[in-house]
C-alpha cells in the first residue's frame, strides 16, 4: 500500500508547506482540478445523485486495488488419496529429522536419553521410508485405475468400456421409448 492509498494522520490535520503554511486535505482537493471529483460533479449534474457520493466512489474505484490476482494453475491438482499419501509422508520424515538431531545432541551430552532416541530414530527412519513408498505406490494405482495409461493392462480402459456400454444401453433404450411414444402406444410392445 501506498501513501496514495491511505490518508495519513499528516493529510487529515494538515501538512505543512515549503513555506511553513499548513495546508488542509479540502484545499489541496480545491486546487486540483484536474482530479476525478470535477468528473463526479459533471456525471452528479448528469444523473441527479449528490456530488459527495459520486465523487467518493469514483475515487474509492480508481484506488482499488485488489490484494492478489488469481492465476491459473500450471499444473493439476494432486488426487485426494496421493494427496493425503505425501502429507503423511511429509509429517513423518519431518518427525524422523528432528529424532536425528534430538538423538544426536543427546549423544553429544552423554544423555540417559540418547539410546531410546537413536532406536526411536531408527524406527522413525523405516517409517519415513514406507511413507514416501506408500506415496509412490499410491500414485501409481491412482493413474492405473483412473489415468490414461497407454498399457494393455490398465483398468482405466476397461472402466470406459463399460461406462461407453452403459451409455449406449441406456441411449438406445431411450430411443426405443420415443418410438413408441410417437406410434401412439400407451407403453405396451403387442396388441394382444
Amino acid at each position: 500500500m501506498g501513501s496514495d492509498t491511505v490518508m495519513g494522520t499528516a493529510e487529515r490535520r494538515g501538512a505543512p508547506r515549503a513555506g511553513g503554511v499548513q495546508v488542509t486535505a479540502q484545499e489541496a482537493e480545491e486546487t486540483d482540478r484536474d482530479s476525478p471529483a470535477d468528473e463526479a460533479e459533471v456525471t452528479a449534474r448528469e444523473s441527479g445523485v449528490p456530488a459527495d457520493k459520486v465523487g467518493r466512489d469514483v475515487r474509492e474505484q480508481q484506488y482499488y486495488r485488489p490484494l492478489w490476482v488469481e492465476e491459473p494453475a500450471r499444473r493439476r491438482r494432486l488426487p485426494d488419496p496421493v494427496r493425503t499419501a505425501a502429507v503423511r509422508a511429509v509429517l513423518l520424515i519431518a518427525l524422523t529429522l528432528i529424532q536425528a538431531m534430538v538423538a544426536f545432541l543427546c549423544t553429544m551430552a552423554g544423555s540417559w536419553l540418547a539410546f531410546p532416541m537413536v532406536i526411536s530414530s531408527v524406527v522413525s527412519t523405516i517409517a519415513a521410508t514406507w511413507g514416501a513408498l506408500d506415496v509412490w505406490v499410491t500414485r501409481q494405482v491412482w493413474n492405473q485405475r483412473h489415468g490414461v495409461v497407454s498399457m494393455p493392462s490398465s483398468t482405466a480402459r476397461a472402466l470406459r468400456r463399460e461406462r461407453r456400454r452403459a451409455r449406449r444401453q441406456q441411449r438406445a433404450t431411450e430411443r426405443a421409448q420415443a418410438r413408441i411414444r410417437r406410434r401412439g402406444g400407451a407403453g405396451q410392445l403387442s396388441h394382444s
